[in-house]
């Protein structure tokens, strides 16, 4: 996750890379979460909330913004942005029903049981709690695809690969640093009906066109589900 022990050699850098060289990529990311999630008020839990460059974005919905991660590097930065804590995607420190609104931004290739993350999140949200999954689109990035052409993406071999790989078309980016776990589209969305979340909303992203260039396709898939009332 952002949060296993190989982002605390990186922290600094991560930190810097959100900020700068990709800072487009995360305000793209702060505008799903906000499409998908939308006003609210009380606790949203930031599951592998990394340095915690999304708290802004949480906070002007509204929401209170409290992290978790595992990477005790990146909560030095995250704890400039929000409230946040040492702990376990796979067994987060938040009693059962507590929270009403909960978001995964960039986190599922960063654990290799995301399903196990999504079965925690839907424990800790209350009857009718939001959850928003904002993350690379499973079907145009990982080791398979080539993204190095603006205008198309050429898929090899490997989409249905789970492992972690560290290979890919850029090797300034997370993935050569700390690798990234794969997870097929099916497997991703059935995350939620098999931790008993409802879908409610399905975004694909990509960044906008130069030009009169033809649109590159998505890199960023965004999901939003609820919790069933009581």
């Amino acid at each position: 996750m952002k949060g296993t022990a190989e982002y605390d050699a990186y922290a600094d850098w991560y930190d810097d890379y959100v900020t700068g060289d990709a800072a487009d990529h995360t305000r793209r990311v702060d505008a799903m979460l906000a499409r998908l999630l939308g006003a609210g008020s009380g606790t949203c839990l930031d599951v592998c909330c990394g340095t915690g460059v999304h708290a802004a974005a949480l906070r002007a919905l509204g929401w209170t913004p409290v992290g978790v991660d595992l990477s005790t590097g990146q909560l030095r930065h995250a704890a400039r942005r929000l409230d946040a804590v040492a702990g376990d995607a796979t067994a987060l420190p938040v009693a059962d029903g507590s929270v009403p609104a909960a978001v995964c931004a960039l986190g599922h290739t960063d654990v290799p049981d995301y399903a196990a993350v999504v079965r925690e999140i839907a424990r800790i949200l209350r009857p009718g709690g939001r959850f928003v999954h904002a993350g690379l689109h499973p079907c145009f990035c990982g080791a398979f695809a080539d993204r190095s052409l603006p205008d198309r993406v050429v898929v090899g071999p490997g989409y249905r690969l789970r492992e972690r790989r560290f290979e890919g078309w850029s090797p300034h980016g997370v993935r050569s640093r700390v690798g990234a776990w794969h997870l097929p589209l099916a497997a991703l969305i059935a995350t939620l009906p098999d931790a008993g979340l409802v879908l409610v909303d399905v975004v694909e992203n990509g960044p906008e066109p130069a030009g009169e260039g033809p649109r590159a396709l998505p890199d960023l898939l965004g999901l939003a589900a609820r919790k069933p009332a009581a």
